[in-house]
């Protein structure tokens, strides 16, 4: 499956499925990112860390990390 940090910049994804555990998927759920929201992909970073999505509205900027726990489609 695909992650949030494949995405390219500029295209539209819907969560599929968080892989995180514990305190850390429950920190990327209280930023807004559930299954089923849309992520838009504004800007990566040029060596890819961060990536700047808005979601709900609002920007965020994820780690590649955090990015490659949230799996869309």
């Amino acid at each position: 499956m695909k992650t949030l940090k494949d995405v390219a910049v500029g295209k539209t994804v819907k969560v599929a499925k968080l892989t995180g555990t514990g305190p850390v998927k429950r920190r990327i759920m209280d930023m807004g990112i559930t299954k089923g929201v849309e992520i838009f992909v504004r800007k990566v970073a040029p060596l890819g860390d961060p990536v700047e999505v808005t979601v709900r509205g609002y920007e965020l900027s994820l780690r590649k990390v955090d990015a490659e726990m949230i799996e869309v489609e």
